[in-house]
């Protein structure tokens, strides 16, 4: 598979289905889309077929406001069609604003409250060490979610439990909901803070594909300990319009939004067409 093709096309149902619901979070859910492309593409051990095997990798989306690019991405791999895609957030959806494993096929752990889904995430990591399994989990963490105290109980747990399955992936797009990360609480270096809480930690450029890639084989191949990669990112990454939006964690766009929202869906387009040549 094509990864940088598949990331344009996860981007491009992204700005549709969240461009159809008329508001949604753009920022957060853009930034992460390389990410969800080499997972889906190249390195999760998963599909429709076999969603619900305990012997599959597991992912865990903590920041679970960016739900429309984890749809987006479902959707092109088969978990359902594109009528469901395109539900997202609306009465008697199976795609909430935040995932929810009940409803939503290809789901691991329902999250949106932010903190809970890292916690999530390490014990399943745990539970699978605890049964012998080669199987890892991956969870991406957003960088403002990192303010939350239990975020960090859980990563001191799986340092401790030496839970090296676990992939732990920081979205550091440097933007929470009520501005610069920077400004409201500084989260000083994650490489830095992730190494003394017990992980293996580095930082990749979080468009670059094949750079992810080589981040996740790399932690693959460690022993002893989990890993925390730090991703990044820009908030609104691969739309220009939402890079330079100030306001752009969750956007209700006006009319000039909308022409600008609707000018980047159809220039994704025709790079997916160009790509499909």
């Amino acid at each position: 598979m094509d990864i940088q093709k598949f990331a344009d096309q996860i981007r491009y149902y992204t700005m549709k289905e969240l461009a159809n619901l008329g508001f949604g979070h753009f920022g957060g859910s853009l930034s992460i889309v390389e990410t969800l492309a080499v997972l889906y593409g190249k390195v999760l051990n998963v599909s429709p077929e076999r969603k619900d095997d305990p012997d599959r990798d597991y992912f865990v989306l903590s920041k679970g406001h960016a739900g429309p690019a984890l749809y987006a991405t479902l959707f092109l791999k088969g978990y359902f069609d594109e009528k469901i895609l395109f539900s997202l957030n609306q009465n008697g959806t199976n795609l909430p604003s935040h995932p929810d494993r009940i409803k939503t096929p290809g789901i691991d752990m329902t999250t949106g409250s932010l903190g809970q889904g890292i916690s999530a995430a390490t014990g399943i990591a745990k539970g699978n060490q605890l049964l012998g399994k080669e199987n890892f989990t991956y969870a991406i963490v957003g960088d403002g979610e990192l303010n939350e105290g239990q975020c960090w109980e859980a990563f001191q747990f799986a340092a401790h439990q030496k839970l090296d399955h676990l992939i732990v992936m920081i979205d550091d797009n440097k933007k929470q909901l009520d501005g610069y990360t920077t400004d409201i609480c500084d989260p000083f270096d994650f490489v830095e803070k992730m190494q003394a809480f017990g992980f293996n930690s580095w930082r990749v450029n979080g468009a670059d594909v094949k750079a992810i890639e080589a981040a996740i084989i790399q932690a693959k191949q460690t022993n002893g300990k989990p890993t925390a990669i730090v991703l990044d990112t820009v908030k609104g990454q691969g739309v220009s319009y939402f890079e330079r939006l100030a306001d752009n964690h969750h956007v209700r766009p006006d009319e000039a939004g909308k022409a600008a929202i609707s000018e980047a869906i159809n220039t994704l387009a025709q790079k997916i067409e160009v790509e499909n040549q």
